[in-house]
């Protein structure tokens, strides 16, 4: 009997929980196909782990605007239904939310608690999975996280870096704020929590996990550039000159002091891009 299952295996997070957990079943789309809600529940089932962390998703934030019914199933009713198998074992489930349940509205760090009201496609199917996790009522953490980055698969670290390599000047929305968190932190602060809901599962609820301190994707960009020694220059421009098929929040601030019942803190996400840049400079 594994002591964790995992759902995903070649996401950000899921990379990094790969390299943390010790005994743990990792289930990718081949072995589990999330489309269909009652699998990963069945899986749960046949495994009987001593825990569940889903790192599976659907992320594609512009794509959900034009296929919501696909995405609400893999990221509402699929986590819903494993954590009905859970709530029927007994076990920890921990679900990865996001910023894009609120609406990014005013400058103060969203609350746990604070009203949700998604703009767009994405943030409304995972806030059905949340919905559905809650509505499960078993031993449970939904982390709310923004603005992921890693040495692995597709983000905002990556592609700055690559543009950075092939051109002089680019220009970066400033007037988005939030807190770039570092897939790495993710998995510590998912294994930790679920650990501890394994004998404390009165510390169920929601929480939110983002890197410190906040800043803009502006801002984010010179960072990247000055810690790789890119010449790069980065320009300020507005939201609205860099129009997407889905709206951001403006405001993607989190309020992370619940955490404190873990013994969590915001990780400095400085230091988690200088680990990000130090692993992709080892590849050959």
């Amino acid at each position: 009997m594994p002591t964790l299952l995992v759902f995903g295996a070649t996401g950000q997070v899921a990379t990094e929980l790969r390299r943390l957990a010790g005994a743990a079943v990792f289930l990718d789309r081949a072995a589990c196909d999330l489309s269909d809600p009652d699998a990963g529940a069945a899986a749960i089932r046949r495994h009987r782990p001593q825990a569940v962390i889903n790192a599976a998703a659907w992320t594609a934030v512009d794509a959900a605007e034009t296929q919501e019914a696909a995405a609400t199933v893999i990221n509402g009713a699929a986590p819903a239904a494993m954590a009905r198998a859970c709530a029927d074992l007994g076990i920890p489930f921990v679900q990865i939310s996001t910023d894009y349940v609120f609406d990014g509205q005013g400058d103060a760090p969203f609350k746990p608690a604070d009203v949700t009201a998604p703009l767009g496609a994405y943030g409304r199917s995972k806030l059905v999975g949340e919905m559905g996790v809650r509505a499960a009522n078993g031993p449970h953490a939904i982390l709310r996280t923004s603005w992921v980055f890693s040495a692995h698969g597709g983000n905002f670290v990556k592609t700055m870096l690559r543009l950075g390599r092939e051109r002089d000047s680019l220009t970066v929305v400033a007037d988005q704020i939030g807190g770039p968190t570092p897939a790495r932190a993710i998995a510590q602060a998912c294994l930790a929590i679920a650990d501890q809901l394994r004998n404390s599962p009165q510390k169920s609820g929601t929480y939110h996990f983002s890197g410190a301190p906040d800043v803009s994707w502006a801002t984010f960009a010179r960072e990247i550039m000055a810690q790789a020694n890119l010449p790069c220059t980065i320009t300020d421009i507005p939201t609205s000159a860099y129009p997407t098929p889905a709206l951001r929040p403006a405001n993607s601030r989190l309020e992370c002091q619940t955490l404190d019942v873990f013994g969590l803190a915001r990780p400095d996400w400085r230091r988690g891009l200088r680990e990000t840049l130090k692993e992709l400079d080892a590849r050959p």
